[in-house]
Parts: structure tokens; sequence; C-alpha cells
């Protein structure tokens, strides 16, 4: 699954290990979450940051676009 296949409300599980609910029907690099780590919020998330996608009761893997890992190189080369 791409992380452009993922759809309003669907469930994630981030790179950190927090859990989260898509808030919107966007593609691209960032996307809007309703994240559950130390506090519930709504905000911006990277794509690549995003692991895995509860599908039918399943965790299915999350595959990246190339522009994504490039994204997340340079911005890990840049420190961020």
């Amino acid at each position: 699954m791409k992380t452009n296949d993922l759809k309003k409300g669907a469930r994630i599980r981030l790179r950190n290990g927090w859990y989260g609910t898509i808030a919107d029907n966007k593609k691209g690099d960032i996307r809007m979450a309703e994240v559950e780590g130390t506090f519930t919020e709504i905000g911006s998330v990277y794509a690549y940051d995003i692991v895995a996608a509860l599908v039918a009761g399943d965790w299915v893997v999350v595959e990246h676009t190339k522009k994504q890992l490039k994204l997340q190189a340079t911005l890990q080369a840049l420190g961020i």
C-alpha cells in the first residue's frame, strides 16, 4: 500500500511507535493526522514517517515513493 492510497479515517502507525488517524484525503509528502502520542493532537505528518496502516483488521506495511524517500534523506542530511 502506498501512502497516497490512505484515505481520511485510516488508522496508521508511525515510525516512532505512535498511532494516529489520517485527517485528510490529500496525496503527497505531508499528511494531516490526529496523532496519539504523549498528547492527542492534529497536525502535519511527513508521509515517510507512516510505516503501517490498518486494513481489514491487519497491519499492512506502507510503501513510500521515491520523492518521499528523497525528502527524508534531504531532511536527515540537514539534521531535521
